[in-house]
């Protein structure tokens, strides 16, 4: 029998430390600003360049050639100062993130030389942070730094040194305490990738329930409870046995409950967790398929946000529910016209296989919300393609029932570097959802994107609710910012800083 191989995760992120003072023998990362104040890539010579602090480099650290200043921007040096970094606009934490995305890469890929050449590199940084570099400045640096040289590798081979510790150099002391919780952001994130990225012959249903409680197994305060096939079957769970109902692996429904004492607000997070989608008999296209690892990116989201919410002590209840199937094409395998009945009761007429994501997720809200009576429900999902058509690869939509949840989604992404956009619940196409055979239908007609959002608000109770359609965002084919290619972790850092706006 031949062993599949499997991946180690979660994997393992540079530390991130604090002082008061440089460091001898711990090289250098110099910070420069463009020099024209009026633009931001307006190129000068190394020697005119200017540190972020706003003085003249040293003489020891002006690069030859042309130095703009702008953010991401990477020289080499010589001496104890090895890199001169540009910010851009050195208050934007957008530019501190993709500062520290690139030093890390320029670091590992110093590491990797240094290694051909037989050898040894430093594997730390230091950084001398200007005064007004703020609390967001310092979380999308960190956040920059410990997610910008992510990799997932399956392999049993030995894996290359990388960065393993950033110092920042600061007096302020209370940055000690904001570098913490950058990093256990983009902990957050990176165990999202780790989740998104482990190939689907590894990832079923069931790999996924018990690494998501191995995972978890150590966190204060966090249960995790797994119901198998049975137990759906038992508790009328029609849509996950559905869409599950033609993979060789039987669907689960993995519970996540963080309940600290004291807390006044519960919300309820459900992340869809299709752990490969062929399209089931609406067949996707060859082309792309193997992307359907990562349709459970939702889900991966859930995971590490939960995780990092707990680990945190968030004065907030938390309830995560992650519908756990793999969308196969088999003689058991569910077919257009059937009609499915949900937890609950109610009934949906299915059109195309391949929307397998709402009906997973229609029983996991109506049974959250009976069950935990939440104050909110936030919901994740891949969930349609005409998101990333009408919002592009790198941005993901809200659709909400209330201004001020939709808000506080956006205004979470935009404090920790991820980006939404509202997008409308139009009545116009509210009666497109009614069923004609059943009580609602699984694809009506109308614009994709907002017809699947309406399907699911079917399933909310009248509660607040944002769904989070992350579509685009979710994987990336190429590097930017601190984005690497495959599953990207998007939305894991918004819903724990959501969730914390809450406390």
């Amino acid at each position: 029998m031949v062993r599949t191989p499997v991946p180690s995760l979660p994997s393992t992120l540079p530390e991130v430390k604090v002082a008061a003072g440089v460091r001898r023998g711990v090289p250098i990362a110099l910070l420069t600003v463009p020099f024209d104040a009026k633009s931001d890539t307006t190129p000068v010579n190394g020697d005119s360049a200017r540190s972020a602090h706003g003085t003249p480099l040293p003489e020891s650290a002006r690069p030859a050639g042309v130095v703009t200043g702008e953010a991401g921007e990477i020289h080499p040096l010589r001496g104890a100062a090895r890199w001169l970094l540009g910010l851009g606009s050195a208050t934007d934490a957008a530019n501190w993130r993709a500062a520290g995305a690139a030093l890390v890469r320029a670091i590992n890929a110093d590491i990797a030389a240094h290694d051909d050449a037989g050898t040894t590199a430093s594997r730390s940084v230091q950084v001398e942070l200007p005064a007004d570099a703020g609390p967001a400045c310092v979380t999308g640096f960190v956040v920059g730094f410990c997610l910008g040289g992510y990799r997932l590798t399956v392999t049993e081979q030995p894996q290359p040194p990388r960065a393993d510790t950033l110092l920042l150099v600061t007096g302020d002391d209370r940055l000690a305490d904001v570098a913490a919780t950058a990093r256990e952001l983009a902990e957050a994130t990176s165990l999202a990738r780790d989740l998104a990225n482990t190939p689907s012959n590894v990832k079923t249903p069931d790999w996924l329930a018990v690494t998501a409680a191995e995972v978890l197994a150590d966190v204060p305060g966090l249960d995790v409870e797994v119901r198998d096939n049975d137990w759906l079957t038992a508790n009328g769970f029609g849509g996950m046995l559905a869409v599950g109902g033609g993979s060789a692996s039987e669907p689960r429904l993995i519970e996540l409950s963080y309940r600290p004492p004291g807390a006044t607000t519960t919300l309820l997070l459900i992340g869809k967790g299709i752990t490969f989608d062929t399209g089931g008999l609406s067949l996707k296209p060859s082309d792309g398929m193997h992307l359907m690892r990562t349709d459970m990116s939702g889900a991966a989201a859930v995971i590490g946000a939960v995780r990092a919410i707990a680990r945190r002590g968030i004065d907030v209840a938390v309830e995560a529910l992650i519908p756990a199937a793999e969308n196969h094409v088999s003689g058991s395998a569910y077919r257009p016209g059937d009609v499915v009945r949900h937890y609950g009761g109610r009934t949906t007429e299915i059109s195309n296989t391949d929307a397998e994501g709402r009906i997973v997720m229609a029983d996991a809200l109506a049974y959250g919300i009976e069950r935990f009576a939440p104050d909110a429900v936030v919901d994740v999902a891949t969930l349609t393609g005409a998101m990333k058509v009408a919002l592009g690869l790198r941005t993901g939509g809200v659709f909400a029932t209330t201004d001020e949840l939709a808000q506080r989604v956006r205004d979470a992404g935009a404090r920790v570097g991820e980006l939404w956009w509202r997008m409308p619940l139009l009545a116009a196409h509210e009666t497109a959802v009614r069923g004609r055979l059943a009580d609602v239908r699984q694809c009506p007609e109308g614009p994709g994107g907002v017809t699947a959002a309406l399907f699911l608000r079917e399933f909310t109770g009248g509660l607040p609710w944002a769904h989070l359609d992350i579509a685009g965002p979710a994987r990336a084919d190429k590097t930017y910012d601190e984005v690497t290619p495959g599953g990207t972790g998007f939305a894991a850092r918004t819903l724990v800083e959501l969730v914390a706006a809450y406390a």
